[in-house]
């Protein structure tokens, strides 16, 4: 964009609206698209909460943060207000929603905001096919009301193309619905041997151990429940369990329960196989991606994109199977160390030359410079 002669140009801003910024993929995604270097545009964020990890690493890198406090109804109705303050003040060339929620409250503030002909409105779908009966109603709520908005923003943007196809069959009618998948920062995470051995020396985990890690936290979508299955037959497997709720797991000998963790590139080093038990729902994982660019192989389950992530170099089983599950951890575990090592190092090769930070950066910076601004009505 070129400013007035004799004066800077202004790159154009980006308000992101996520419902919370806890140790979720959604929450690490944002955070690593708003604070990567090369960015052609400025962002700021909007958290319809307050706190999370992730706020910190926004704080640190000076990125704008403002915390709406949304709690109920009533709050969340507070939260659209303040966030149409904010719209008008900080005039974005393009608001970012991020899941269901922040879609939600990102279309309500922008109309309140009367700068709608002036905006891009981008929608964010990171899930695929969610048992939505076992959530609560307010949860039901959002899906129905992102259904009927859903030809008013600009573009839908998911992470996979399992959700981009379930979207679609639940109803969702965008002019515009792309798959911009995960972008994952190599750098941050990559091999480290000295990580490896630190993990273990702190955990008491031999260095001959045979380890897995099941980064999740405890919620029906995640089947822990299939995954401790698999581990009862697989007795000289440790496995680490890392995620809110993995702590209170029922202990077992062969399960460290770690809970939440922010030094998730140490904790896949210390691991050899990232594994994934999911049995409905997933879009393309984060985790799974940060795992892999870690050179380490993995073994998932066939839900939302697993399988074309993974692709060759991991193994990919039925959901809800806990002998299909070990069996496959069990093959994986039993190869020799140099076609284990072989394989991480194809899934390491894969994140970089298909699914880095960079791609991911690319393409959504392209549709909030280069996108039309008027949306569907």
């Amino acid at each position: 964009m070129t400013g007035e002669p004799g004066i800077p140009d202004r790159r154009p801003g980006v308000l992101h609206v996520i419902p919370g910024l806890g140790l979720g993929g959604a929450e690490a995604m944002l955070t690593s698209l708003v604070t990567a270097p090369g960015r052609r545009t400025d962002p700021i964020v909007a958290d319809l909460l307050s706190g999370g990890e992730n706020a910190a690493r926004l704080r640190t890198a000076n990125v704008p943060l403002f915390e709406l406090g949304s709690r109920g109804v009533i709050g969340f109705a507070a939260a659209v207000r303040r966030l149409a303050h904010l719209i008008r003040e900080r005039e974005p060339r393009a608001i970012q929603g991020w899941m269901y929620y922040g879609d939600l409250a990102a279309t309500l503030a922008l109309r309140l905001s009367g700068r709608r002909r002036a905006t891009g409105l981008y929608w964010g779908v990171r899930c695929s096919d969610m048992e939505i009966e076992r959530y609560g109603r307010p949860l039901r709520m959002a899906v129905a009301a992102c259904r009927r908005l859903s030809g008013v923003p600009n573009a839908v943007i998911a992470n996979s193309e399992a959700g981009r196809d379930v979207h679609r069959a639940l109803g969702y009618r965008a002019k515009v619905f792309e798959v911009i998948e995960n972008g994952i920062d190599v750098e941050r995470f990559q091999p480290d041997r000295s990580a490896r051995e630190a993990v273990r020396q702190e955990l008491g985990i031999a260095t001959t151990a045979k380890v897995v890690i099941l980064p999740a936290r405890v919620d029906p979508m995640k089947d822990h429940e299939t995954f401790l299955a698999a581990l009862e037959r697989l007795p000289k497997v440790v496995a680490l369990a890392v995620g809110l709720g993995t702590d209170k797991l029922d202990a077992r000998p062969n399960l460290i329960g770690l809970g939440p963790r922010s030094d998730m590139a140490a904790l896949y080093n210390a691991a050899d196989l990232i594994v994934l038990s999911s049995a409905y729902g997933e879009g393309f994982s984060t985790v799974l991606g940060e795992a892999m660019a870690c050179g380490r192989s993995a073994v998932v389950t066939d839900v939302g994109d697993a399988a074309r992530i993974v692709d060759d170099t991991g193994s990919v089983v039925p959901p809800r199977d806990p002998a299909a599950l070990a069996d496959a951890i069990n093959a994986f575990l039993a190869l020799p160390a140099s076609e284990r090592s072989a394989r991480g190092s194809a899934a390491r090769a894969r994140m970089v030359e298909r699914f880095s930070l960079g791609r991911a950066l690319e393409r959504f910076e392209t549709l909030y410079i280069d996108g039309p601004l008027q949306g569907a009505s």
